[in-house]
């Protein structure tokens, strides 16, 4: 699933491409799950001979600045993506060994031609992610109703601590809570948990000030690193839990440690016993 990083190399990728062009031929899908409250007429027209100024993100959400109002924001759900014509798809652990090839990908919800020869789609298989137009988008719903972003404003030390000691549940679910800390998944909660060494059972008013100060640490180092290596898997450092955490069978870390799966919050949770207290 697109946590921060991978959505942060999104953004990365449409501000590269599409940073002073102008849209010239917009192709979307009838998907009323997809669209939210909009047709694919009024996306159309809205996009169609607009100039790309900006491309923002916040958590798992991302936007781009037009030179007119609204402005169409996107989350890319389970398995959305973005492409350009003739590179190569980020792989994913979910991803299938074999990356689809063709053009317009299969299950594009959005095909944009923009000036300079430019091709973007946005693909999502299981259509999961949503695409809205908003006319401010920081300060609407879904976006407004996010927590921090770890990349872009993580809290100093005391207001983090006086975060935690607000919210009496399991660390891993408030890890998880998009209103706390947007763009926070599955993996990414894990790992912080794993590197911090702490117990994703516990609850989050009951941490010590070292186990907060040890877990805000983690969390900016983590997906630090996994932005500056552009969301790619095979960069990230070999000892993380990352790459041995996948399936429920008990698999070993890199120093020979037991992992154990349980499931938190309806969310399945890779743990190390032995470290993690």
């Amino acid at each position: 699933m697109p946590e921060l990083p991978e959505v942060e190399r999104a953004r990365r990728l449409i501000e590269h491409v599409a940073i002073g062009h102008r849209i010239l031929e917009v192709t979307c899908a009838h998907d009323p799950i997809v669209l939210v409250n909009v047709s694919p007429t009024t996306v159309t027209r809205t996009l169609t001979n607009r100039m790309v100024l900006g491309v923002r993100r916040w958590g798992k959400h991302l936007w781009l600045e037009l030179d007119q109002r609204p402005w169409p924001c996107f989350h890319l759900g389970m398995t959305g993506h973005f492409r350009t014509k003739g590179d190569v798809p980020l792989q994913l652990a979910s991803s299938p060994s074999h990356a689809d090839q063709t053009w317009p990908p299969r299950f594009s919800k959005l095909h944009l031609v923009l000036t300079g020869g430019i091709e973007l789609a946005l693909t999502n298989k299981r259509r999961l992610g949503r695409i809205r137009l908003r006319h401010d988008p920081e300060h609407e719903p879904p976006i407004s109703e996010l927590g921090f972003d770890p990349l872009l404003d993580l809290p100093s030390p005391t207001r983090f601590a006086e975060l935690f000691s607000k919210r009496s549940g399991v660390i891993k679910s408030l890890l998880l809570d998009q209103s706390f800390a947007a763009g926070v998944g599955n993996w990414i909660a894990d790992e912080v948990l794993y590197q911090a060494r702490l117990d994703p059972r516990r609850h989050a008013n009951q941490l010590s000030a070292s186990d907060i100060r040890r877990l805000r640490l983690k969390l900016r180092h983590i997906i630090q690193t996994a932005v500056r290596a552009n969301a790619d898997n095979t960069q990230l450092p070999k000892s993380w839990l990352f790459h041995r955490r996948w399936g429920r069978k008990s698999n070993m870390t890199i120093q020979g440690r037991r992992i154990e799966h349980l499931t938190i919050g309806g969310r399945t949770t890779a743990w190390v016993p032995e470290v993690q207290e």
